[in-house]
């Protein structure tokens, strides 16, 4: 008889400790804030070049220098103060990486007529710009936002993440969408204000630790894929200042399968529509709520009409954090 209770009791076990050892937190604090983003990245991305007389090193544009003659450099300062010398040529070794591998070129510097140095190197260490806070977990203060990495406009190549914040931001105006153009939203920014940090940039959104006060608000379950239905859903999203609203649309489709875009959805709400157009930039990373339950956040639109849009399951960003 005892053997039969622990056969019975291993089984219980084996059925419900699954259920209480989720790899996320079943409730969270949905978002729909502008907020404002600032990273700087984890090296110096080369995104252009123009003539110069100095020999052309191996380097390309998406390239990233992550140390000169040996000395590790992470931002544009770092590499001004290791070629600032009163010699009229240098001879610099260039560590980069390329695809995440470890690459080393050489270059060789000669003083222009004005005693300035010139590389022949448009180069990046940093970037600002606006998005949609997504969620917080109350459980842990961790937050998501956007839905999406954050690329260099330019080469597309994701900043690698060295330190970031978020801060306040506010909604000015809006440039509505049009013809396939999408339109953007234009902020102020109060950089004092900050909201949290930013440590991770990935393919499903930017992570960090969220420090602002939320007490006052409402936490909501986590929907996953499975309990997305076909038919009515919301988005919530910030049209001016930041004051978050709950605008309707329609769910087209669902893709389990897809790794970023999960939800095929269209815009039905005429108030949002006559303000933006469909789809526009800053929005990524509204929440998308069915049946009171956060299922998602916005991400893309779809260029050739921009009253769709793409979003991504909010589980798959809910496992980024982990």
């Amino acid at each position: 008889m005892n053997f039969k209770k622990r056969l019975l009791i291993l089984f219980l076990t084996l059925i419900i400790f699954p259920l209480n050892t989720l790899a996320y937190s079943r409730y969270l604090i949905p978002g729909g804030e502008n907020i404002g983003i600032n990273i700087h990245s984890n090296g110096i991305l080369v995104v252009g070049f123009y003539d110069t007389n100095t020999k052309k090193s191996d380097l390309q544009i998406g390239d990233v220098i992550t140390s000169i003659n040996d000395q590790g450099v992470t931002s544009i300062n770092d590499m001004l103060k290791l070629i600032a010398t009163d010699d009229n040529e240098i001879n610099l070794t260039i560590g980069y990486k390329r695809n995440n591998e470890n690459k080393v070129t050489t270059m060789n510097l000669v003083k222009d007529e004005s005693g300035v140095f010139k590389t022949g190197l448009y180069v990046k260490d940093s970037v600002t710009g606006i998005g949609t806070l997504t969620f917080i977990d109350p459980e842990t203060n961790m937050y998501g936002a956007l839905g999406h990495a954050i690329t260099d406009s330019k080469t597309n190549i994701r900043f690698d993440v060295k330190d970031g914040k978020i801060f306040k931001s506010d909604v000015v105006s809006i440039d509505k969408s049009r013809d396939g153009e999408p339109g953007e939203k234009n902020a102020k920014f109060y950089f004092d204000t900050t909201l949290g940090t930013i440590t991770k940039n990935t393919e499903t959104g930017i992570y960090g630790t969220y420090s602002d006060d939320y007490n006052s608000k409402v936490i909501m379950e986590v929907g996953n894929l499975d309990e997305i239905k076909i038919g009515n859903a919301i988005i919530r999203t910030t049209l001016n200042n930041n004051k978050v609203e709950d605008f309707n649309i329609e769910i087209l489709s669902v893709d389990k399968n897809n790794d970023t875009k999960n939800i095929l959805f269209k815009i039905t709400d005429s108030k949002l529509l006559e303000k933006t157009g469909g789809i526009v930039k800053g929005m990524s990373g509204s929440p998308i709520i069915q049946n009171n339950k956060i299922i998602g956040a916005v991400t893309h639109t779809v260029i050739s009409d921009n009253t769709r849009g793409y979003g991504i399951s909010i589980v798959k960003m809910l496992e980024s954090i982990e």
